[in-house]
Parts: C-alpha cells; sequence; structure tokens
C-alpha cells in the first residue's frame, strides 16, 4: 500500500498562495471579461437613475462614481435575490417613460427624469404598468443600493476613485480603501 506522509502546514501554505497568486494573474488578463447581471440597455437606466438620485454637481454623481457597476457585481453574489426585481422595475421604468414621454428613460432630459422618478417614488404611475405599491418598493430599493455603492468601499464596484469619501472630506481615502473588515 502506497502511503503518502501528510502535507505540512506549510508547504500548503505555499501551494495556496501560489495558486492564487496565479488564480489572479489570470483574472487580471485583458481578456477576461466578468459576468454581468445587467444587460447593456438595463445598466443605461441604472446608470441614469444613479445620475438622478446623486446628481453630479462639481463632483462625481452616480454615474460617474461607479454606482452601476457595485449593482451589477452585488447582483451577481449577495443581492442576486434582487434580480427579477431589478429586470421587472428597471422594464417598468421604461415602460412609464415610454407611455408618459413616448421616450427611452434613458433618453429623457434630466428634469423629465427627476419627475418621472418622483412619480414612481410616490406611486403616481399609469395604470397597468405597475402594481399597487411596486413602484414605491422598486425606487426604495434601486435609491438604496445606489447610496451603498456611493458610499461603500471601492472595492465592491462603486464610488471610483473614491468619490464620495474625498466629497466628505475623507482626509486619506486610498489608506482607508485598504482596510478589510473581519
Amino acid at each position: 500500500m502506497n502511503e503518502q506522509a501528510p502535507v505540512s502546514r506549510r508547504a500548503f501554505i505555499v501551494v495556496s498562495a501560489l495558486s492564487a497568486a496565479s488564480a489572479g494573474s489570470w483574472i487580471g488578463c485583458s481578456r477576461f471579461q466578468p459576468a454581468a447581471a445587467l444587460s447593456r440597455d438595463e445598466r443605461r437606466i441604472v446608470e441614469a437613475v444613479a445620475d438622478q438620485i446623486i446628481p453630479p454637481d462639481g463632483t462625481p454623481g452616480g454615474r460617474e462614481a461607479g454606482v452601476a457597476e457595485f449593482i451589477d457585481r452585488q447582483l451577481l453574489g449577495p443581492y442576486q435575490r434582487f434580480l427579477s426585481d431589478y429586470r421587472n422595475g428597471l422594464a417598468k421604468i421604461d415602460q412609464t417613460s415610454q407611455r408618459q414621454h413616448r421616450q427611452a428613460f434613458v433618453d429623457l432630459a434630466p428634469p423629465r427624469q427627476t419627475a418621472l422618478l418622483e412619480a414612481i417614488e410616490a406611486d403616481k404611475v399609469p395604470d397597468g404598468i405597475w402594481t399597487p405599491n411596486e413602484a414605491s418598493q422598486f425606487f426604495r430599493l434601486i435609491s438604496d443600493h445606489c447610496m451603498q455603492g456611493f458610499y461603500g468601499s471601492p472595492r465592491h464596484g462603486g464610488n471610483r476613485d473614491f468619490a464620495s469619501w474625498r466629497m466628505i472630506g475623507l482626509d486619506n481615502p486610498q489608506i482607508v480603501g485598504r482596510i478589510v473588515s473581519p
């Protein structure tokens, strides 16, 4: 019988580190494209909504800060349970825009986007698109996720270039961004 000697802890750590490093090199490869939860059109709607919830005003808004990237990444992981809510809600935002303005939501002028989102937030939407309270519930969901993406750690895909942390005057956002919570 061929018995193998147990692997030492040091050997295990070395092999694990080398495996992780080589995987990291592969993932960093320019041809690697991470999966996306949202379609290109859905992502454009999220970007437009993010810029309405967190408008640019001399500092980056939701779009420039990468809020859509944050939401898309989270919908592949911890927010996966919300993916169908997003697909449904984003489609209904566009349907509402088409019915009221005969234009896609992303093509509306910013003041019209704001007015439409205010109506959605207040559940003052056209009959036949949203069920009762559905519009305001979806607005609350996407609004909460936009804020998390804007103010959270950049390692999760949002707060690009520490946009919100710089805006609030955090002394050294690069150092805080490297802190890993337990």
